[in-house]
């Protein structure tokens, strides 16, 4: 697969703290010398928000869309949607990755997903990992990495984060895209993209860094899972 265009989604709610890291990380990767000839949109969806996140992104570079959703779901296929009606029909988008706005990718998280794309993946499934100095680091690693192989075994994870996930358009089309869900949205893609037969990689090259908060912005999102796992503590 070649990509003309590729589209990076980030929704965000009252998200003006960390979305800077965030947008920060997505423009380093954008600019990796291996996507020169490949364009890139950033397009953060400002869903409900209160706070300066608009102009945040703005200042960034990143397009913006505005919402009164609160819902990741409806976010998330509304930033797609401006994407693939931005890009138009020259150089169409042929590639959609998502991250959070409290998430850092790395510098070659666009250049994996697309090379495992042109190796026929049609999805891509990435883990994501917490900073090493948050005390949920260690325990976190132990329970999410509890079904990982020995080393040098690839590992086909569980996971489905939003975070680190990226998609061909053709077959986020095929399944009608992103669902109005206010969580698990991007478990619903990936569950109708297997459902449809296309060709899901789950990796856990390339993780995503992401934000320890207990609170997070979706109901019943990652923060909650870190809220509720057990800790030594808990013991």
């Amino acid at each position: 697969m070649s990509a003309g265009t590729v589209a990076v989604v980030v929704p965000a709610h009252d998200e003006e703290g960390l979305l800077p890291a965030a947008l920060a990380a997505i423009g380093r990767a954008a600019r990796h010398p291996a996507l020169a000839a490949t364009r890139v949109l950033t397009v953060v969806v400002a869903d409900d928000c209160r706070d300066r996140t608009s102009a945040v992104a703005r200042d960034a570079g990143a397009l913006v869309v505005g919402t009164a959703f609160r819902n990741p779901g409806r976010a998330r296929a509304a930033g797609v949607r401006h994407a693939l009606g931005r890009a138009g029909t020259e150089a169409p988008v042929t590639w959609i990755a998502t991250t959070d706005a409290d998430s850092v990718v790395p510098h070659d998280w666009l250049v994996h997903q697309l090379a495992r794309a042109r190796e026929g993946w049609q999805a891509v499934v990435g883990t994501v990992v917490l900073p090493p100095t948050s005390p949920l680091a260690a325990p976190h690693r132990i329970r999410y990495e509890a079904t990982r192989p020995p080393t040098g075994t690839p590992w086909a994870h569980p996971h489905v984060h939003g975070a680190n996930l990226g998609v061909a358009t053709a077959a986020y089309l095929d399944v009608g895209g992103f669902p109005a869900l206010a969580t698990g949205e991007d478990h619903a893609l990936v569950e109708a993209l297997e459902h449809r037969g296309h060709r899901v990689l789950r990796t856990a090259r390339c993780p995503v860094l992401t934000s320890p908060r207990l609170r997070a912005r979706a109901p019943g999102g990652f923060g909650a899972y870190l809220a509720a796992m057990p800790r030594p503590a808990d013991a």
